[in-house]
């Protein structure tokens, strides 16, 4: 907390004084998450330099800014975030970010009739939109304005840009439906360690259950486990995921928790939620890595469930 305090004062003082120079020419766009660069690099120009400040397996939601993050701030042509307060420990310092230079907030493109509320909370939202890759959409729409505004010059590329990117994630979307409507309707049934699939569940047909809230900074206890394991053994079933992200204890707890109770549940596998995988790799963007999260839920909740139809 003391970091966060001294950054946004520097922020601020640097409202009064003006930014520092830059050490280099080249345009730079920082982002908060690996999902928001995925989108960024699709839009801009390979001669810009897009950084992420999350890495893989980063938790935005407990994430704290460093003097690493200040400096790279300071440097940026545009900033881009999520928002919906994913990046909740860093919303004062993007507050007063937007007063000295352009701050993109992704989520302003997103209907707000088209979010998701957390359960017994009508006033806030949950932030994880590109888990609907056509609301994902909506929002790099956005973002593309946005950096239209900032280079007008560039608005032919963008747009071609978008476009192209747009094609992919719907092309994706569509796979992905197809690919979970083949999974009986008895079985669809996602359970992770914390509830950030609703928009997943939403758009692709699945029932999801989260062990923690929308945010991993909510806590759970025994109760939490032991109800969720009473609705896996009640309703049969067959897998649980990890994420990336979040610690395996929890779920581990409840895979326990189900074999205690004489319920053979399997570890389905590691879904990416709320950061994308190593660079280099094939789920470095958000197609990839949703790809492979389509492909393990699939793998996991279809090809495991006749081993416990027969208990």
């Amino acid at each position: 907390m003391k970091k966060l305090i001294l950054f946004i004062s520097a922020l601020f003082l640097l409202t009064q004084c003006g930014q520092p120079a830059k050490k280099s020419d080249r345009i730079s766009i920082v982002c908060t998450t690996s999902m928001v660069a995925d989108a960024v690099k699709n839009l801009m120009p390979k001669s810009v330099e897009v950084i992420s400040l999350m890495g893989p397996g980063v938790d935005p939601h407990l994430y704290k800014a460093t003097q690493g993050d200040l400096e790279r701030l300071q440097e940026a042509d545009v900033v881009v975030y999520s928002g919906l307060h994913l990046e909740g420990k860093m919303g004062d310092v993007l507050e007063k970010l937007a007063r000295i230079k352009t701050v993109i907030n992704l989520s302003d493109g997103v209907p707000r009739e088209q979010l998701l509320h957390p359960p017994g909370n009508v006033e806030g939202h949950d932030p994880h939109i590109w888990f609907d890759l056509t609301l994902w959409a909506k929002g790099v729409a956005h973002v593309k304005t946005e950096l239209a505004k900032k280079y007008p010059s560039w608005q032919e590329d963008l747009d071609a840009n978008y476009f192209a990117f747009e094609q992919s994630l719907l092309a994706t979307h569509n796979w992905a439906i197809t690919k979970m409507d083949s999974i009986p309707p008895q079985h669809r049934t996602l359970v992770t360690a914390h509830d950030a699939f609703s928009y997943f569940g939403r758009a692709y047909h699945l029932n999801v259950l989260g062990l923690q809230g929308i945010s991993t900074v909510s806590e759970f206890g025994l109760k939490d486990i032991s109800e969720l394991v009473n609705t896996i053994v009640a309703e049969k079933i067959p897998a649980v995921f990890v994420e990336s992200s979040v610690p395996k204890k929890s779920i581990e707890a409840v895979i326990e928790g189900c074999r205690s109770k004489g319920h053979h549940v399997v570890l389905g596998g590691q879904l990416y939620s709320d950061a994308l995988g190593e660079e280099g790799s094939a789920t470095e963007s958000l197609n990839g890595a949703f790809r492979a999260n389509v492909n393990t839920i699939f793998n996991g909740l279809a090809k495991n469930k006749s081993k416990n139809n027969d208990e």
